[in-house]
């Protein structure tokens, strides 16, 4: 529960239709199961009481009898389980027979939800057996609760008293498929999660179609999504039902169970990344929807005792072991297809910003600082596929490298040749003796290896291509990327500087991909010198270069060893900036998806110092020069995120 995490499960028991005993112990069985792995909301199949095919059975009393006897028997087993459930049956009040969820905890049933639309086409005919519930809710006599009563309405939200997030509505199967859902209306009364019981049989090509209905609905609602559907056990007189259930969030779909084949899935949902997606979403509109009734209830023993940084002992809400994935790399999709996919993407809005700025500017040259490793080598690229679209040379793409004290064989070789397999201008200055005069300009000695010394050599780097791109009338692209601007690993008024930063919202390890990605790309057309040469700038450890090589012209400056391994780095950014993740959730997500590379120790050494470099180095991201927006995050102080350049973050640093 602590972190907003609440462990969740769309079930598909096994049936037998119209058998209501058999499938009231299968409903019990698998609840049971559900409570033992710590799930706290349980989602069970529409109708799984008596099985969704029953056909002219659903107007017998003897079925509608035996389903209320079933309920009731079901409710009594959820003593003591800790876990609000949603189950379906058939369920008869005022002479209308309605199709219904029944949401119970602990032996007491909370409510009822009927379904709004029911569907009467095609293969699906329950108009001829249930009505459509519409109007205002009310209350149910049900002398089994300890108030004598049950609430009855399509306008229920189930809040719990504990987690101020957590607050979850129903809707059944069609309800989904109609133009507006009621779970729009739940989002819109404040609702963080909805449970779908569903019946929806399987054809061709509808897998899809569901998934993208089940997710879609969860990114609109900005919300958790629980959808069970019944499987094997159905009539198949004319229709065969897969079971596919489905957890979404936000979007992204965390859980899915295999079709054809009966079962369980559990996963958590974040109800306070929910909660913070909806803070920043101004246009999700929540105001208390239309008379809507909120049922509270609780969970029992959620609570622990800890001590913070401080040593302070408070009261906090327990740990639960987490069933989700959270992925290494969170810019980089894992699938290759889609990987491929957003790669081309990624340099097409590159290029494509660059290409506007180059028409609006008049400027027909792009002047890039070549150093041989993977920032520079990605603006190169993107120059060039923006040459191509302006219908230019290639030639007017000037690459410079600027051997000094810590260039290596390595990175300068690979400068020269990557900039002769593009097709590009490639001029070389040796900024040695402009760095040595300007030390003993300001009286620094030159054997003093220090920031001053570092940073003259990124200043100069930087005058000789802005007085370059004045002499070619054309821009300085800038290749610093994201990460760096994060961690304010860059010279102010230095590699911090350009007229068009094209790198500007691309982390390190997407900035690596893309560049694996060209590589790749360069050997299915054949061009092997240029994937052989890619691949090398992939595998050299990053580098600014500004200290002087060993005796035998090797590197001794690594940039993670300065500011800690880059997949870190990016795992902190995204889950911060993108999620507004709090500090001891994020070290708790990080320990377990990076528990086989780094130990503990480790991981919440370069968090802390990510905390630090990010709130000292605001006033450089302050002063960015224009660059594109390629991905959810960004630091452009001109858009996603603003932040004063003196906000302190100390309570950053510090978290239990």
């Amino acid at each position: 529960m602590r972190h907003g995490f609440v462990k969740v499960a769309a079930v598909t028991p096994d049936i037998k239709v119209a058998d209501c005993n058999f499938n009231g112990d299968s409903i019990i069985k698998e609840m049971a199961y559900c409570a033992d792995k710590g799930v706290k909301i349980a989602v069970f199949p529409e109708l799984a009481i008596t099985g969704y095919t029953c056909g002219e059975l659903f107007l017998q009393e003897r079925l509608l009898s035996a389903a209320l006897r079933t309920l009731k028997k079901i409710i009594k087993a959820s003593w003591g389980m800790d876990m609000l459930a949603f189950v379906g049956l058939p369920f008869e009040t005022d002479g209308k027979l309605y199709n219904v969820a029944a949401v119970f905890k602990d032996g007491q049933l909370l409510g009822m939800v009927p379904k709004r639309f029911i569907p009467n086409y095609s293969e699906l005919y329950e108009a001829r057996h249930f009505a459509p519930c519409v109007g205002e809710n009310r209350l149910l006599d049900w002398e089994e609760n300890k108030s004598g009563y049950a609430y009855f309405g399509n306008k229920l939200i189930f809040e719990n008293k504990d987690l101020k997030n957590l607050k979850i509505a129903a809707e059944i199967c069609e309800d989904l498929w109609v133009v507006i859902p009621p779970s729009n209306h739940h989002a819109m009364a404040g609702a963080t999660i909805i449970a779908n019981l569903s019946a929806s049989p399987e054809i061709m090509g509808k897998q899809e179609y569901r998934r993208n209905l089940v997710q879609g609905q969860s990114a609109r609602l900005n919300a958790g999504y629980i959808y069970a559907t019944t499987g094997e056990g159905e009539s198949t007189t004319d229709l065969v039902f897969g079971g596919h259930n489905l957890i979404c969030e936000d979007g992204i779909i965390l859980a899915e169970k295999d079709r054809f084949k009966n079962g369980t899935i559990i996963t958590e949902i974040d109800i306070n990344k929910l909660a913070y997606e909806r803070r920043k979403m101004n246009t999700c509109e929540i105001k208390g929807w239309e008379n809507y009734d909120f049922i509270d209830f609780s969970f029992e023993k959620i609570y622990t005792t800890a001590y913070n940084d401080e040593g302070i002992k408070q009261e906090m809400l327990m740990e639960i072991p987490l069933e989700r994935k959270f992925s290494k790399s969170p810019f980089v999709p894992e699938n290759k297809e889609e990987r491929d996919s957003n790669s081309d993407d990624v340099i097409t809005i590159q290029a494509l910003g660059l290409k506007k700025r180059m028409a609006h500017t008049g400027c027909k040259y792009a002047v890039i600082g070549l150093s041989g490793g993977l920032d520079s080598t990605l603006a190169a690229i993107v120059a060039c596929k923006t040459i191509d679209m302006l219908g230019l040379s290639r030639e007017n793409v000037i690459a410079v490298t600027m051997p000094c004290f810590g260039t290596t064989g390595r990175t300068y070789n690979n400068a020269l040749a990557l900039a002769k397999e593009l097709g590009i201008t490639l001029r070389e200055i040796n900024i040695k003796k402009s760095v040595l005069a300007h030390l003993k300009d300001i009286g620094h000695d030159e054997n003093d290896h220090n920031i001053t010394f570092e940073n003259a050599q990124a200043r100069e780097r930087t005058q000789v291509l802005m007085d370059l791109a004045n002499e070619y009338g054309g821009l300085v692209i800038g290749t610093g990327d994201m990460s760096e601007l994060a961690l304010g690993f860059a010279t102010y008024n230095g590699d911090h500087m350009s007229m068009y930063g094209v790198n500007a919202s691309i982390p390190k390890t997407l900035v690596r991909q893309l560049v694996r990605y060209c590589a790749d790309k360069a050997g299915e057309e054949g061009k092997e010198i240029l994937t052989h040469i890619l691949t090398d700038i992939v595998e050299t450890p990053v580098s600014p270069e500004l200290l002087p090589t060993n005796e035998a012209g090797e590197l001794v400056q690594k940039t993670e060893d300065i500011v800690g391994p880059y997949e870190l780095n990016d795992f902190f950014l995204y889950n911060m900036v993108r999620w507004g993740m709090e500090p001891d959730k994020l070290y708790r997500i990080a320990s377990l998806t990076f528990e086989d590379e780094y130990k503990k120790e480790e991981i919440e050494k370069w968090q802390k110092s990510f905390y630090r470099r990010f709130f000292a180095q605001q006033y450089k991201r302050s002063c960015l020069p224009d660059g594109p927006k390629v991905g959810s995050v960004t630091l452009s102080p001109r858009g996603d995120f603003r932040m004063p350049s003196d906000a302190v973050g100390d309570l950053w640093q510090k978290w239990i």
